[in-house]
């Protein structure tokens, strides 16, 4: 709430994170309500287009997603006919997974609002802002754990 002391809390980038993160998500989903897209499922749905015959697990790792998680995420992109999954050629425990034409089709539409909702977001940002953000979020999510 407005009144709410917060002295405490502006000093932590904890605190930061989350309300930007926050901020994002209530744009990205007011811009996805068409497709009743998670950030998540278009994350996933990204990276199957870019990497046809990923494995559950191997997007699972790259999205940081326990298995059940993704494979309930997979379960409810192949009920509405996003993506498709079958059992590899090589290794039958292996389910590989690809965009279907309505996949790609939604993928396409998609990427252009995505582009807009970024834009728009970030537009309290220079170019270069955006940019050293990026590099100094990445600093923290991908440094060595301690």
């Amino acid at each position: 709430k407005e009144g709410l002391e917060r002295r405490w809390l502006t000093g932590l980038v904890g605190y930061h994170l989350r309300m930007a993160h926050l901020a994002l998500y209530r744009d990205f989903a007011a811009n996805m309500a068409e497709f009743d897209l998670t950030q998540k499922q278009l994350a996933a749905l990204e990276l199957i287009a870019s990497n046809p015959g990923a494995s559950q697990v191997d997007i699972a790792n790259a999205l940081s997603m326990d298995r059940a998680t993704m494979m309930g995420m997979v379960k409810r992109l192949m009920a509405r006919g996003f993506i498709e999954r079958r059992s590899s050629a090589i290794d039958r425990r292996r389910h590989e997974m690809r965009l279907s034409a309505l996949g790609q089709q939604v993928l396409g539409r998609v990427h252009g609002i995505i582009d807009r909702h970024e834009k728009d977001f970030c537009s309290v940002l220079s170019e270069a802002e955006r940019l050293e953000l990026i590099r100094m979020l990445r600093r923290l999510y991908e440094r060595p754990a301690t």
